[in-house]
């Protein structure tokens, strides 16, 4: 854990990029959890819970092409900051809505809410590399990891209380007051002059811009297949993020409703996704190599999780079955996030970042939809549903690990525009 305060306490850009990160991912949950609440007070069936995941992650696949090329062409301090600073009245516009007439209303402020979020992400993500040296990626990766699954942990369980106690009106006050705060601190870091310069010096402009990052993943097959491990992994983990809704209300709840136990839930997931990561870097450690081998174990251990979750009795038992697949979604989360910030240049990582978001929510919502389409349509129950995604999962595994034995032998190389110790911005 030493390496990690030494990163934030030495620091200082990384340190303003993760505080805004704690503070917006605190709303986030928040946010989550009130929308949740207010989907199933306005209506009960499963596709209209399959709708707010849809109506989340569509637009980051709609608009993340358009998100990279804004990443590589302009100022990514400033994208971060603009697209907080909206987000906050997005969110703010959710107060609005209390009759089921308004259902609409939810939906477009949403998709509004995430199409902002396509074009926060792959930015952010992107300036991690031109902020922390190449030695401390796999570090600063395990942290937003450890601090994503923190804040899932504990704004989940605060947002489900709160949602309970002060209603969902609450929630939302303080999702957009996250944002506000985010963008303070992101507005604070500082991104070499110089990098900014060269990828404007190599800009075409606009669409062309877009079709030359397509054109640097197809010359790079085994980078283009890295940007694709997300997107498998979300192509399991994508229709968990439904069934837990309804395991939470119809098949473990507390209380007389499914608001504390989906709190519980997501604070076992913070758990998972936050240690699972730190704990395997720790046995594997920071070579390429040894990276690649931890996605391959997060890929099985995804799919006994899921596996798991299908068949356990009890609250405790699917609580146990959910940390075993987090602690694998998130070692795949984190380790590929660092693979690819290792070798992909500062001119296109934008755009390669935008393409992996753009897959990932892709696969997601085809996962999410399957969830709402099997249960409402084809009758399936819950646990049939969520074991389909286990066998999904066993199919996504063992296709990376072929792919993974057969390159065994290749290095990857690490390009030149990384940030290295001797090279790293100032630090503070």
């Amino acid at each position: 854990m030493q390496t990690y305060l030494i990163l934030l306490r030495e620091n200082r850009n990384y340190r303003n990029l993760w505080l805004g990160a704690v503070i917006s991912q605190l709303g986030d949950w928040f946010n989550l959890i009130a929308s949740a609440s207010l989907i199933a007070d306005l209506t009960d069936t499963g596709t209209a819970i399959s709708y707010l995941f849809l109506a989340r992650f569509l637009p980051l696949f709609v608009f993340s092409p358009f998100a990279g090329v804004l990443a590589d062409r302009f100022d990514r301090r400033l994208i971060l900051v603009g697209t907080n600073l909206l987000r906050a009245l997005t969110v703010l516009g959710f107060l609005l809505i209390d009759d089921p007439s308004q259902i609409w209303l939810f939906y477009l402020l949403t998709i509004t809410q995430f199409a902002l979020s396509a074009a926060f992400t792959p930015a952010r993500t992107a300036v991690i590399a031109n902020i922390v040296p190449r030695e401390d990626l796999v570090t600063a990766n395990a942290l937003d990891s450890f601090t994503w699954s923190t804040m899932l942990a504990v704004g989940s369980l605060l947002g489900g209380v709160a949602a309970s106690l002060f209603g969902i009106a609450v929630a939302f006050a303080i999702d957009a007051l996250t944002f506000l705060l985010a963008a303070w601190f992101t507005s604070r870091i500082q991104i070499p002059a110089v990098l900014a310069e060269d990828r404007a010096a190599v800009s075409r402009g606009g669409w062309l811009d877009f079709l030359d990052g397509l054109d640097y993943l197809r010359g790079q097959p085994y980078i283009l297949v890295l940007s694709l491990v997300k997107a498998g992994g979300s192509l399991v983990w994508g229709a968990i993020n439904v069934l837990e809704v309804n395991y939470a209300e119809q098949i473990f709840p507390l209380g007389g409703g499914g608001e504390t136990t989906l709190g519980i839930i997501y604070a076992i997931t913070g758990l998972g996704t936050g240690f699972g990561p730190l704990l395997l870097r720790r046995w594997l450690g920071d070579a390429s190599g040894r990276l690649r081998w931890a996605i391959t174990v997060g890929f099985w251990v995804l799919a006994l999780g899921i596996l798991g979750l299908s068949a356990a009795p009890t609250l405790p038992w699917f609580g146990l079955a959910t940390l075993i697949r987090t602690v694998g979604s998130g070692t795949i989360w984190v380790f590929s996030a660092a693979l690819l910030q290792m070798v992909v240049p500062d001119r296109v990582r934008g755009r390669v970042f935008a393409f992996e978001f753009a897959l990932l929510t892709l696969t997601q919502s085809i996962s999410i939809f399957w969830a709402g389409f099997a249960q409402d349509n084809l009758g399936w129950t819950i646990r049939a549903v969520t074991a389909s995604s286990g066998v999904a999962g066993l199919a996504v595994g063992l296709l990376w690990t072929i792919f993974h034995l057969y390159t065994l032998r290749r290095p990857l190389r690490v390009t030149a525009d990384v940030p290295a110790s001797q090279e790293s911005p100032p630090l503070v």
